[in-house]
């Protein structure tokens, strides 16, 4: 079960449990009567789980990186912030936006539903805006007929597999950030899902080419040739948006990269 509807419930039964003491119980126990275990574990937990519910939908929200198709910016065990408000105000639950604030920016590390299966949340970065082209051909990311600026850098070991990576710096919109490509991996997309919108794409064997349809986005790794993402199953409808990640809180097994992004 989703924690934010586990959380909800909560919420409704303690406030419920506090409302109801408030309204009717309290006025007919004795003065120095002890409040019953139910109505104080219930009414004494609803402001605290009152405080996280706001904090968790509409400030931040905490995520745990389970894969590496963001090394070398987020690493699997880092523990990740949210910002919930910076794309609008969203109802809880229903993700529905109620206020617009801002919007996703090419280059932000998005957190979002994953369109085939929405329980899920998943993590990549924003490539491809409504209306964008958006092309990747010979590993070559390339936005509205423009090639996205890279440096090469030093080679990446990846400490738990004990292999170099290709590595990058890529100036996306205004961020700047590193990427990985794996020089033996062939550039054409494999495992490719039938999603919504798949005839805005084509597909050959130098990669993939896509017209972002309105409402959605382009999502992909920073790891590029290790990240199933929007060059699979297609685009990210704007609901399924969560929120921006933006700082890292924990890494148990590195804790120097607390604080950091990237």
């Amino acid at each position: 079960m989703d924690f934010a509807l586990i959380l909800f419930i909560l919420l409704l039964v303690t406030g419920g449990i506090w409302v109801i003491d408030i309204l009717f119980l309290k006025k007919r126990r004795e003065a120095n009567a002890r409040d019953p275990w139910w109505i104080e574990y219930g009414a004494g937990f609803f402001p605290v789980i009152l405080i996280v519910f706001l904090l968790r939908s509409f400030i931040a929200e905490p995520f745990k990186i389970p894969s590496g198709s963001m090394i070398p910016t987020l690493l699997v065990g880092d523990f990740i912030l949210v910002n919930k408000y910076t794309y609008g105000i969203r109802l809880p639950l229903l993700n529905k936006k109620i206020i617009e604030v801002g919007t996703p920016k090419r280059g932000d590390v998005v957190v979002f539903r994953y369109p085939e299966n929405p329980d899920e949340n998943y993590i990549k970065r924003l490539v491809g805006l409504p209306g964008d082209k958006v092309a990747y051909q010979n590993k070559r990311l390339t936005v509205n007929g423009e090639e996205v600026p890279v440096k090469p850098l030093d080679d990446y070991l990846h400490p738990e597999r004990l292999y170099y990576s290709k590595q990058y710096e890529e100036k996306l919109g205004e961020a700047t950030h590193r990427i990985l490509n794996d020089v033996e991996a062939p550039p054409f997309v494999t495992g490719v899902s039938p999603f919504p919108g798949h005839e805005n794409c084509l597909y050959n064997n130098a990669g993939v080419i896509c017209t972002v349809p309105p409402g959605h986005y382009f999502m992909m790794g920073d790891n590029r040739d290790n990240s199933r993402d929007s060059r699979a199953w297609g685009f990210v409808p704007d609901e399924n948006i969560v929120g921006r990640a933006f700082f890292i809180w924990m890494n148990f097994s590195d804790p120097g990269r607390v604080g950091s992004f990237g």
